[in-house]
């Protein structure tokens, strides 16, 4: 199926392939994730982070699956906006859009803060200002040379991650197999009778999920990906198999390296862990690699999925059309990436001493987008479709449905009131554009057939 018989122009360039997504995804979901709230999950879940993390990926598997599908039926860029409009309706679809605008346009600011953070801390001489600077620019301008050179340097930044990865889990096991601060490799990461609570694993979880979000954004490329409609579900679902599994073997090791460390602080428990395995130097080179992998790689993939969204919705006209320009030579929605450079400079200034906040914020609007996007689902398949594969189009978006409710239902409340304005901005901005501007449907050009037509 092509995007011609949604009514759309093949704009973007068809280049990426599997292995380009799911290399996308990892830069996306950052494999050193749990690097930075390793402290928090494990002060939450008493030393079980392992599990904490085996039941975060379960419960987002289900997500993965309903991207899958919709990603099948709507090869279209755009994301949940996209899939909530084709298989609910455009109101749904702009609110879902729009709801997940929140989460997107803010995950570049958050990863820049972060990575500008750390590193003004390590080099205090330079201000804050000057590392964001850097980082936006040098990411711009390699998103705008085109979606192609984009994937090269993903390449090269994920085998260093991998690299880092390698390294700690090496020196870590031998440190445990030596029994270095009195540790020792055990299952008491996954499962420690003493200390388990269900509902104290929950919360631990709900934090955990967090560094997961992100394998989303290969939605985002459907325009740009050759190999068939099939290939962004695939590639979103391995994604996710294959961070979950680092996830979980990283703080496998660092929550058993833990018990013998001292931790003076959360936010740098993971790093206490890495000095107690190889000392100062593998403390040092975990740190920084956390600080590159935020302020380049992340930011780079999820700069790119942003101008994405903005592309589509602009493309649409729900958003103003010149958000859909592309470039001429890069063939790069060009204009959505440079606002995108703008808001984050601002933002992350803004938020510079509050991450935490910024972080809360981000999160609500991811995990709306996901309770839509297992509603569409839904809707488009066992209601529209009529299909009787009750276990794909019902069961699995249920189950995805209850884990992004309880997620939600325990996060800051303050996080969730902005989430919650944030969305009635998004309604009134629909109502002007339908009933003040006019602004009709234009999901299908005039002339095109609606492809529901002939399923």
């Amino acid at each position: 199926m092509s995007i011609e018989q949604f009514g759309y122009k093949q704009e973007l360039k068809r280049t990426l392939s599997f292995w380009d997504l799911v290399i996308y995804g990892l830069i996306f979901l950052v494999p050193i994730a749990p690097f930075g709230v390793f402290g928090y999950v494990s002060d939450a879940s008493h030393g079980m982070v392992a599990l904490a993390y085996i039941i975060g990926m379960v419960g987002m598997v289900f997500t993965a699956f309903s991207y899958a599908r919709m990603s099948e039926a709507f090869p279209i860029a755009g994301s949940v906006y996209t899939y909530a409009q084709k298989g609910i309706n455009e109101y749904i679809g702009f609110l879902a859009g729009w709801g997940i605008l929140l989460d997107y346009i803010l995950i570049p600011a958050l990863t820049y803060a972060v990575a500008a953070g750390s590193l003004a801390g390590i080099v205090p001489g330079v201000p804050v200002w000057v590392w964001l600077v850097l980082f936006i620019g040098f990411n711009t301008l390699i998103n705008i040379r085109g979606v192609e050179f984009t994937a090269r340097t993903n390449k090269i930044i994920l085998v260093l991650q991998l690299i880092i990865i390698a390294i700690f889990l090496t020196v870590g096991l031998v440190a445990l197999s030596n029994g270095v601060g009195g540790t020792s490799l055990s299952m008491k990461p996954i499962y420690d009778p003493s200390q388990f609570n269900m509902q104290m694993v929950m919360g631990a979880v709900s934090i955990a999920v967090l560094s997961f979000l992100g394998f989303d954004a290969i939605s985002t490329l459907s325009e740009e990906v050759k190999g068939g409609n099939k290939v962004i579900g695939r590639a979103t679902v391995f994604t996710l198999f294959i961070a979950g599994t680092l996830f979980i073997l990283e703080t496998w090791v660092a929550s058993d390296l833990s018990r013998g460390a001292t931790i003076d602080n959360l936010d740098t428990a993971f790093y206490s862990a890495a000095e107690l395995a190889g000392g100062a130097w593998l403390k040092n080179l975990t740190l920084l690699a956390t600080v590159f992998s935020w302020g380049i790689a992340s930011a780079l993939a999820s700069q790119a999925a942003i101008s994405r969204l903005l592309f589509s919705m602009g493309r649409d006209r729900k958003l103003p059309s010149v958000l859909a320009k592309v470039h001429p030579k890069f063939k790069t929605p060009y204009i959505s990436t440079s606002l995108v450079a703008i808001i984050s400079l601002v933002v992350a200034i803004a938020f510079e001493n509050n991450v935490g906040m910024l972080t809360n914020i981000v999160n609500f609007g991811a995990l709306i987008g996901f309770l839509v996007l297992h509603v569409s689902v839904i809707n488009h398949y066992a209601v529209r479709l009529k299909s009787k594969q009750y276990i794909k189009h019902i069961v699995f978006p249920v189950l995805g449905l209850l884990v992004i409710g309880y997620v939600i239902s325990g996060m800051d409340p303050l996080a969730i009131e902005v989430g919650v304005i944030w969305l009635i901005v998004g309604a009134i901005y629909l109502f002007f554009l339908k009933k003040v501007l006019k602004v009709e449907n234009l999901s299908f050009e005039e002339g095109a057939s609606d492809p529901l037509e002939t399923r």
